[in-house]
């Protein structure tokens, strides 16, 4: 299992860091430098250029893939990168010891547990269904995904993928209610060569794409009816005839299907084969909406904020903007989020995002307030001559 060490000596933020680290379900130790033997993350305070030196010859002999300094106490958030990212330098800012959330942690703790678990956990409610995603990832079973749009339902199913004997083979996810009917059956089982006009190669479909690994059926209860006939048979049987052939082709893959919908409402209105349903609902697991798990929102925030801002110097949101996205009841989840984060982003100074720059979906024309000017470098003033 890939795991955090954290050099706790001198480091004042190290117990919080290794909590939001075991929210996220990864595996934490510390200590000192010789005890980071196996990990692949080295977490440690920033030193003299000598104890540096004897952390790097020790995280070099112990294989480490990534080492991480950090600088307590600066004033902004500074990300800088060495030896072709594997080494990250972080000035990381002092929390104000209230009950907000400490941004630059969870900012912090997000850059480095995202390569290794990109599922952001934060929320007792979260790390359960983490919990039972990496029950369930160990074994073969058919895993249902049913829970509010942007709630993260692909996420989820990414993550069981990842924890699964599967990982190093294809994930293939195909949204059902995207491609039009006509073409879907041709896109998940494939065609022979001349199976239908246009036809002039063969294609193997997105099912046997998917070999030894898992295939994603996104949004299953948008399928039409004569189209989940056909599915039924593919997870009974564990075969597939592409259009056009005459000969069924065996298939070894783990399937996953996800919905927004009520699906013993869509079974009733017949609108849902019932004998399909069972068979997909093997293990059913539910993401909840984001506004009923409100200890991820400030982490989600900051996790978007990363991936969009580039490295450097990147703006924390302060203690009146996180207490309004924490108000904020999010009827579009997540998607909803990262809108408001992309539009503070545009809105903020660059070095802070303060509550003026949260803009929320309304329904009407967005109220965008006046743009606050950057800070200005000091101009120094030279003499002539």
């Amino acid at each position: 299992m890939t795991s955090i060490h954290i050099l706790h000596d001198g480091f004042a933020a190290a117990e919080r860091l290794a909590d939001l680290f075991a929210r996220r379900r990864l595996l934490v130790t510390r200590g000192d430098v010789a005890q980071a033997q196996g990990a692949s993350v080295l977490v440690a305070p920033a030193a003299g250029a000598a104890d540096e030196r004897r952390v790097l010859d020790c995280a070099r002999a112990a294989a480490i893939r990534m080492v991480v300094t950090v600088r307590e106490g600066a004033a902004v958030f500074i990300v800088g990168t060495e030896m072709g990212g594997r080494m990250l330098r972080v000035a990381l800012p002092a929390h104000s010891g209230d009950d907000t959330p400490d941004c630059g942690l969870l900012m912090l703790a997000d850059l480095i547990a995202a390569p290794l678990r990109p599922m952001v956990a934060c929320d007792p409610a979260t790390g359960n269904l983490l919990d039972l995603s990496t029950r369930v990832a160990r074994t073969d079973v058919t895993v249902f995904i049913n829970g509010p749009t942007g709630s993260g339902k692909e996420v989820l199913a990414r993550a069981v993928h990842a924890a699964s004997p599967r990982a190093d083979k294809p994930f293939i996810a195909i949204n059902c209610a995207a491609i039009p009917e006509n073409m879907l059956e041709a896109i998940l089982f494939g065609h022979e060569k001349g199976a239908f006009t246009g036809a002039a190669t063969a294609n193997r479909g997105l099912i046997r794409a998917a070999e030894g690994g898992t295939l994603m059926l996104d949004e299953v209860s948008e399928m039409p009816l004569g189209l989940q006939a056909k599915l039924l048979r593919v997870i009974q049987e564990r075969k597939v005839t592409p259009l056009g052939a005459s000969t069924e082709v065996d298939i070894d893959i783990r399937i996953i299907a996800t919905s927004n919908r009520d699906m013993a409402a869509e079974v009733d209105a017949h609108r849902f084969r019932e004998d399909l349903y069972y068979r997909l609902n093997v293990f059913p697991l539910m993401t909840r909406p984001l506004a009923s798990r409100p200890e991820d929102i400030p982490a989600l925030a900051l996790s978007l904020l990363r991936r969009h801002w580039p490295l450097g110097t990147i703006p924390l949101f302060d203690a009146a903007a996180v207490a309004a996205l924490c108000r904020h009841p999010w009827p579009g989840n997540v998607r909803e989020l990262e809108n408001v984060v992309q539009r503070a982003m545009v809105l903020c100074d660059g070095t802070r995002i303060a509550v003026e720059d949260i803009v929320f979906d309304t329904g009407r024309d967005l109220n965008l307030p006046a743009m606050r000017p950057a800070p200005q470098a000091p101009v120094t003033l030279v003499r002539a001559g």
